[in-house]
């Protein structure tokens, strides 16, 4: 079965505009970077939005809870903005069950060039076909559960909460 991969934005996805030094959201990078790393997985990738972390709701949230309840793939990807991706991975922990479902993301974004995302989008995919049922945050080669982990915003660097 192929796995599923839902895009919420986040800076994996953003665009970079050259006349005003702007950030913002045109179309998924998805089928590109899948193309660029030779991706010989079977995937069905969807939209569900294209927004900054920051800015995404309760209701962003429900959706995306929604969208991995109703898939019929029990193998689920999500991009998503790194500042909000744990307070989303835990809201899927506690709503999701029987499922593998891997978050991820980027701190640099894909047009830049040098972005960590297509690392991250491989370390993704190669998690969510080898854990089991649960929800993970995936970033810089290591995973973590969805209900343990934060961003250091000070280091930019994904760590566990505590020690089980």
């Amino acid at each position: 079965m192929a796995i599923r991969v839902f895009i919420t934005g986040g800076t994996f996805d953003k665009e970079y505009n050259e006349l005003n030094g702007e950030l913002f959201f045109k179309d998924t990078h998805m089928h590109e970077l899948l193309e660029k790393g030779r991706c010989r997985v079977d995937v069905e990738i969807r939209t569900l939005m294209m927004i900054d972390s920051l800015e995404m709701t309760d209701e962003d949230r429900e959706l995306i809870v929604h969208q991995c309840l109703q898939c019929e793939e029990d193998r689920i990807v999500i991009t998503h903005g790194t500042d909000t991706m744990s307070d989303t991975a835990r809201v899927l922990a506690e709503k999701v069950k029987g499922k593998t479902i891997v978050l991820t993301g980027a701190m640099i974004p894909i047009k830049f060039g040098s972005s960590d995302g297509l690392f991250n989008l491989g370390g993704a995919l190669a998690f969510v076909q080898t854990l089991p049922s649960g929800v993970y945050v995936a970033m810089n080669g290591r995973y973590f559960n969805g209900d343990n982990v934060r961003k250091n915003k000070e280091t930019g660097v994904f760590e566990e909460l505590a020690t089980r």
